[in-house]
């Protein structure tokens, strides 16, 4: 945990110093409103001089302006900080998911349990963030305020700093139990959402076998626990109030109560007041401001990443088979999701001769990508076998196959990197995968691995990417993934696999951002690099390319090809009737 923060710290010298000096103007408030409200009553109000009274006030609204424009400076510098650390936490959870996948393939993934961590990343990005904005504000802030108080009256900083060390003192102290109660709590209420899903899962059967009472009991004692952690961590945070109370008000009553003592001493009414002002309007504030961003934000940052880092270790890496060929053959294969739930594919069996360009149609639903995930071993069936090449998809080299789905996968990085990423290694993942330690830049490949310049430069113009080479700035270039079109990103993804060692392609309607004479190019590109082809259609001309169809309809299939099955099956009749009429490539 500590050095996935370092690491974020690190990255960006140039923010941090920007923030400082940011920090600096954003601070003068603090160190100017003590002593241009002492100034201001001593040497111009009570003395007659209203004039000179007015110009401290102003002086001191000026230097609220200038806080005021730092402030939004601080926040932007902030951000910057704070998103490449949403991004290695992304890649560390995304890339244990994908690791454990790899590991025991066609295992059915905990898909709630990643989007409750991508949801603990935002969290903890946010936290991040209020983190470095509060102890940055408050060190900057106390800092002002003590030198004020030096140059103001050195005898009123001897009345606020005791009582305020001693308040931030009895808060940092309190920090370990709060981050132990916040976890205990967090960990309380991913078991309450886990039984509840659990629950609406079953509820048919939990009403079938007359278990009403019995799954409710279960679930009040999740509840009980959740609120338990909930009232153990509510007591933890009242040792805030109590900082706060000792360190931001007690210097208050202290320097009020000492203001005999500070006027035997030759301080003014004014500078009275001015200490009084550094307190109540900089100092509490600071101190409040730090208690509750470190006990609510620090907390939850501690938290969150331990939640985050905790996630298991993947299971030992299966061992992995080389297919004889690129033949994908399923012997009554049949997949649903969940024990209770209709097949998506029932008894299939098909052949797909290597060579051979096979398009996948039907209406949504009926189980098109499932069958894309079947074949490139994502999946594994519930009864049959999905062979490639001889071997069960999910025991076959990631190499002999490449899935390119229809949300693009592109990481920050060069065009380079991108493009061979999965010719890394002769067991490379498949698309979409990501590294053993979530950062895939500076990539280098074994001796021979990497494509060379005619290799790119082969790939890049059989697709059609030469104008999105020279619009990102060559393959040198580094990328911003979110300043990339979908369609740029779908673009990337295809000339990647394009250049993988893959003789399997499986195109899950991963052309459906180009447009028709795009798409076209890409899968005649495709087709002629050699090997198989299975193409989820995305327009009808997809179809009417391939060697053969495959229409699916839930557990009802049926091959030819498209003028076949035009006069043979309704339904593709009126798929054919529904898509966008294109002239045929």
């Amino acid at each position: 945990m500590r050095a996935l923060l370092w690491r974020a710290l690190r990255r960006e010298p140039r923010q941090l110093v920007r923030i400082c000096l940011w920090s600096v103007l954003e601070a003068a408030p603090a160190f100017l409103i003590g002593l241009a409200v002492a100034r201001a009553i001593e040497d111009g109000f009570a003395a007659g001089r209203p004039e000179i009274g007015l110009a401290w006030l102003a002086a001191l609204g000026a230097a609220w302006v200038v806080a005021a424009v730092a402030a939004r400076q601080i926040v932007l510098a902030v951000a910057a900080v704070a998103e490449p650390f949403r991004d290695d936490l992304l890649g560390h959870v995304v890339g244990g998911a994908v690791r454990r996948a790899a590991a025991a393939p066609g295992a059915r993934q905990d898909s709630a349990a990643v989007t409750r961590a991508g949801l603990q990343v935002e969290l903890a990005r946010d936290a991040f963030a209020a983190v470095i904005t509060t102890v940055r504000g408050f060190a900057f802030t106390v800092v002002s305020v003590v030198l004020g108080l030096l140059t103001l009256a050195p005898g009123a900083a001897a009345l606020v700093l005791p009582p305020f060390a001693a308040g931030l003192a009895l808060f940092l102290a309190s920090l370990p139990l709060l981050a132990r109660r916040q976890r205990a709590f967090l960990v309380a209420d991913e078991r309450l959402a886990e039984a509840m899903t659990a629950m609406a899962g079953g509820l048919r059967d939990i009403v079938a076998c007359g278990a009403e009472d019995r799954q409710g009991a279960r679930l009040a004692a999740h509840v009980d626990g959740q609120a338990s952690a909930a009232r153990a961590l509510a007591r933890a945070t009242a040792v805030r109030t109590a900082a706060l109370g000792v360190g931001g008000w007690l210097p208050v009553v202290l320097v009020l109560a000492g203001t005999p003592w500070l006027l035997s001493g030759g301080a003014g009414a004014g500078v009275v007041v001015g200490a009084l002002a550094y307190v109540a309007q900089s100092l509490a504030p600071a101190l409040g401001g730090l208690v509750h961003g470190l006990g609510v934000s620090g907390v939850q940052l501690a938290a969150t990443l331990d939640r985050i880092t905790a996630a298991p270790p993947p299971p030992s890496r299966a061992v992995r088979r080389r297919p004889a060929s690129a033949e994908v053959r399923l012997r009554e294969v049949t997949f649903a999701y969940g024990p209770h739930s209709a097949p998506v594919v029932d008894g299939l069996s098909l052949c797909v001769p290597e060579g051979e360009h096979l398009a996948v149609v039907g209406p949504s639903g009926a189980g098109k990508s499932t069958l894309a995930a079947l074949i490139s071993g994502l999946l594994r069936p519930d009864a049959g076998q999905v062979l490639v090449g001889g071997v069960p998809a999910d025991q076959a080299e990631h190499a002999a196959r490449v899935l390119i789905p229809q949300e693009a996968y592109v990481f920050r990085g060069t065009l380079r990197e991108n493009l061979a990423y999965l010719r890394t290694s002769p067991d490379g993942p498949l698309e979409g995968g990501d590294p053993p330690d979530g950062r895939m830049e500076g990539l280098e490949w074994p001796d021979g691995a990497g494509p060379g310049p005619a290799e790119f430069e082969a790939a890049v113009h059989a697709l059609g990417a030469a104008e999105l080479v020279a619009a990102v700035g060559g393959y040198d270039a580094r990328l911003d993934p979110g300043a990339l079109s979908a369609g740029q990103r779908q673009l990337i993804a295809l000339v990647r696999a394009y250049l993988s060692p893959a003789r399997l392609a499986i195109l899950d309607e991963a052309t459906c951002h180009l447009d028709p004479a795009a798409e076209a190019r890409v899968e005649h590109a495709f087709a002629g690099r050699g090997g198989t082809l299975v193409v989820v259609a995305h327009r009808i001309t997809s179809a009417r390319r391939a060697g053969r169809v495959l229409l699916m309809d839930g557990g009802r299939v049926q091959t030819g090809t498209h003028d076949e099955l035009v006069r043979t099956s309704s339904l593709y009749a009126d798929l054919v009737g529904h898509w966008q009429p294109e002239p045929v490539s």
